[in-house]
């Protein structure tokens, strides 16, 4: 186990699409280690979800490990440690909602992003087992934004307002109150 660096934005592995693996691989002792670094590189960097690209493994495996409870974006859903292999997404209500989002890989800003907000999901699990999830409000965001990675796109990307990115200290100091 280990922590991996965390690139940032401007690393090419960050803008392309990252290859699905196959069953023999996700059984591997090789995708095992990956998989305890990407948890060990996640708590230590402090986020709740961290995908392969992320540390410059250009793999569709993402984990998320995201508290439940109330919190600034309301009464969340807790996800336990969970890792998902070749994921899919599939849009069930178009509804969008907005949420100021950070990433590991841009470090220091946040920016309001709407995203739809009703989904499911659907991956393997390390035993190449499929599973299914439903989610709606933050936790789809938080999927969206974790799964984006795979296929090379960043928040930045999806911010239609250019005046709705911030440094965190200032979205702090001056947009969390307004919002």
């Amino acid at each position: 186990m280990a922590v991996r660096k965390i690139i940032r934005m401007g690393h090419p592995t960050l803008r392309q699409r990252a290859r699905e693996l196959t069953e023999q691989e996700i059984r591997s002792e090789e995708i095992a280690r990956l998989v305890n670094d990407m948890v060990d590189t996640l708590h230590d960097y402090g986020g709740i979800g961290l995908a392969a690209p992320q540390i410059d493994e250009p793999l569709r495996l993402a984990i998320i490990d995201m508290p439940g409870g109330p919190s600034r974006y309301g009464d969340i859903t807790a996800m336990p440690l969970t890792v998902f292999v070749n994921p899919k997404i599939e849009v069930l209500d178009g509804t969008r909602a907005g949420y100021w989002e950070g990433c590991l890989s841009v470090p220091g800003l946040r920016g309001l992003v709407e995203r739809p907000q009703h989904i499911r999901v659907q991956a393997l699990n390390l035993a190449c087992e499929p599973m299914e999830l439903e989610l709606q409000g933050f936790s789809a965001t938080v999927f969206q934004h974790e799964f984006d990675h795979l296929d090379g796109r960043l928040y930045v990307d999806l911010i239609e307002e250019p005046g709705r990115l911030a440094f965190e200290e200032e979205y702090a100091r001056y947009l969390l109150e307004a919002d």
